[in-house]
C-alpha cells in the first residue's frame, strides 16, 4: 500500500468510525510501536513518528541504562518492505482493538459532561427491570425506579429523558436516564420557551409527582414579559407540547412572588384561597379555603397540597372556613365537652379525602360528620337549659 493509499484509507476509516484523524494517527503510532518491539533485536524503547501530510513513518530507537535513562538515540526505521509487513500485522492484531477503545472513550467524553441534559431516543427493549433507549451511537438505560408508573413504552416509540449519570464501563459508557426527575420538566420548558432558554424567564422552583401533577414557579427578569403567559404560549401551545411529552401529566404554572403569603396562595392553584396565616419563622402556614374548595385544595390523595408545600418550602395545613370559624368561637369544643357521657371528648378533626368534608375522628374509632357533632351539641344545650 502506498503512502497516499494509506492516508486515504485512514481518512475513510476515521469518517466511518466517527473519530478524528488525529486520534486515529495516534492509534497507528501506538500500534506500530507495539509491533516494532516484537521484532528480534528491537531496541528497548522507540518513538514512532508519522507525517500526516505524506504518511512517512520513522522509528527512533533508544537503549535504556540501569538508571532508566534513554540513551543511544538512533534511526531504526525498517526498510519499506519490512515496514509494510509490520503495518499489516499491526492492523490485524492491534488496530481494531485500539480503535474500539478510542471509540468507547470518545462516546464517554461526548456524554460525560451532559449530566442534567435531555436526550431523545427510541425504545429498543423493555421489561420489568429496565428499558433501553437507542440514542444513535449509544444506548441509554432507563431503570424501573426512574420510570413513571403506568406509562407505556412501546417498541420504537420515541421518548425524551433526563440524563442523571454517565458511567465508564469496559463495554463503553453507560448512560442512565430518568423520566421522573424534576429536571426533565425544566429542560422541556427550556426547549419550548425561548424566554427561558434566553434567561429572560426563570424557573425558580419545581415540584413533581410523576404521572400525576407538576407545579413550577416562574419569574420574569423583564417587567414587560409575563412569565406565565410566556410558558403557556399562544392558545396554550407551549405548555401543551410539554404535557404531551409527559403523556398527559397536569402542569400548573405559578407566578413566583417574594411575598411568602402571596406565593403560597398562588401555589394552591387550582384552588382559591381565602387567607394564609404564616408563622413568625415562615416555616409553617395555615391555608384557609372556602368549604367547597377544600377537596380541590387538598387534591387527589393529597397531591395538590403536597406539591404546594414542596414548591414553597413551607409546611402547609389546609383548613376550611367553617372549621376556622368553629375553632374561633369554640362551638366545636363546647359541642364535644357538653356531651359529658360521650367518648367523643378525645379525638381530632380530619378531612375526608373523597368528599372534602371535615369529620371528627373520636378516640374510640367512631367518626362523626360536622352535622352530627352540631346536632349533638344542640341536643346537649337544650338539655342543659332544661
Amino acid at each position: 500500500m502506498s503512502n497516499m493509499d494509506m492516508s486515504e484509507a485512514l481518512r475513510m476509516l476515521a469518517a466511518d468510525r466517527g473519530i478524528t484523524l488525529d486520534a486515529l494517527l495516534q492509534v497507528l503510532v501506538e500500534a506500530l510501536a507495539t509491533a516494532y518491539k516484537k521484532r528480534p533485536g528491537a531496541a528497548d524503547e522507540v518513538i514512532v513518528g508519522v507525517n500526516p501530510d505524506n504518511m512517512d513513518i520513522t522509528f527512533t530507537a533508544y537503549d535504556v541504562n540501569d538508571d532508566g535513562e534513554w540513551i543511544n538515540e538512533r534511526d531504526d526505521t525498517p526498510k519499506k518492505d519490512e515496514l509494510g509487513r509490520i503495518a499489516a500485522v499491526t492492523f490485524r492484531q492491534v488496530m481494531s482493538q485500539r480503535i474500539r477503545e478510542v471509540e468507547r472513550e470518545r462516546k464517554f467524553e461526548e456524554y460525560a459532561n451532559r449530566e442534567g441534559d435531555i436526550v431523545s431516543g427510541t425504545v429498543q427493549k423493555t421489561d420489568t427491570r429496565y428499558t433501553l433507549l437507542d440514542l444513535g451511537r449509544v444506548e441509554a438505560l432507563l431503570p424501573q425506579a426512574e420510570q413513571v408508573l403506568g406509562e407505556t413504552r412501546e417498541p420504537n416509540a420515541r421518548l425524551k429523558a433526563y440524563i442523571v449519570e454517565v458511567r465508564r464501563t469496559p463495554k463503553g459508557p453507560q448512560i442512565v436516564v430518568s423520566r421522573t426527575h424534576p429536571g426533565l420538566i425544566m429542560r422541556l420548558f427550556e426547549m419550548e420557551v425561548p424566554e427561558i432558554a434566553d434567561r429572560i424567564v426563570e424557573i425558580k422552583s419545581c415540584a413533581r409527582e410523576p404521572g400525576q401533577r407538576t407545579k413550577i414557579a416562574v419569574w420574569s427578569n423583564d417587567k414587560a414579559i409575563d412569565p406565565v403567559g410566556a410558558c403557556v404560549g399562544a392558545r396554550g401551545g407551549r405548555v401543551r407540547m410539554v404535557v404531551n411529552e409527559l403523556r398527559g401529566e397536569k402542569v400548573d404554572i405559578i407566578p413566583f412572588s417574594e411575598d411568602k403569603r402571596d406565593f403560597i396562595a398562588k401555589a394552591m392553584s387550582p384552588a382559591k384561597v381565602t387567607e394564609v396565616r404564616l408563622s413568625a419563622d415562615e416555616t409553617q402556614a395555615d391555608v384557609i379555603v372556602p368549604d367547597f374548595q377544600l377537596s380541590l385544595a387538598i387534591g387527589k390523595m393529597g397531591v395538590n397540597a403536597t406539591l404546594a408545600a414542596r414548591l414553597t418550602g413551607v409546611r402547609i395545613d389546609i383548613k376550611s372556613e367553617s372549621e376556622v370559624a368553629a375553632e374561633g368561637n369554640g362551638v366545636v369544643r363546647r359541642a364535644v365537652e357538653t356531651t359529658t357521657e360521650s367518648v367523643y371528648a378525645e379525638g381530632e378533626w380530619k378531612t375526608n379525602i373523597d368528599t372534602g368534608a371535615m369529620e371528627w375522628h373520636a378516640a374510640d374509632g367512631s367518626i362523626l360528620s360536622q352535622e352530627q357533632v352540631a346536632a349533638q351539641s344542640g341536643a346537649s344545650t337544650e338539655e342543659s337549659k332544661g
